[in-house]
């Protein structure tokens, strides 16, 4: 993950992405990405500095210029991981027979029709009446008692 991170930190600038787009289809030195960008040769560097770093690009000395290119498979692996991330199981809590999934994780068209009041959601799946949650129930499920979602006179 920390390399998913710095992958799309380095994508995330303009610059940079426009670089990545010119380097995914041949390589170039720096004054010729310069020239294309039309920004300075230092400027370049520096962001091909943070490319390199991140994973991204990779580079070849040729003569006396150093040409660059795109790493296919740190962005195939950073694809993979998002398409991981966006199709994950949703994740529920069981609290004393009772399941609760985390809003978050609620569909999409669900969650529109759910109603929303001082930060709290009140969707039917999460609101638990008459709860008996043991302290260590509690923790278990929530980690403190203070994300406990019940509305129990224990949590009270």
């Amino acid at each position: 993950m920390p390399e998913l991170i710095g992958i799309l930190k380095a994508l995330s600038d303009q610059t940079r992405f426009n670089l990545v787009n010119l380097l995914v289809n041949h390589d170039y030195c720096v004054g010729a990405l310069a020239n294309r960008l039309d920004i300075s040769e230092s400027a370049v560097s520096q962001h091909l500095k943070v490319l390199r770093n991140a994973g991204i690009v990779k580079g070849e000395k040729r003569g006396y210029f150093t040409h660059y290119w795109v790493d296919r498979e740190s962005l195939k692996d950073a694809a993979k991981e998002i398409i991981e991330l966006s199709s994950a199981i949703p994740v529920v809590n069981k609290c004393n027979n009772h399941t609760i999934i985390h809003p978050k994780h609620i569909h999409v068209a669900e969650r529109r029709e759910t109603k929303m009041s001082k930060g709290n959601c009140e969707h039917p799946d999460l609101k638990i009446k008459d709860c008996k949650c043991s302290e260590k129930q509690i923790k278990e499920c929530y980690g403190d008692e203070t994300n406990h979602s019940c509305d129990c006179e224990e949590k009270k």
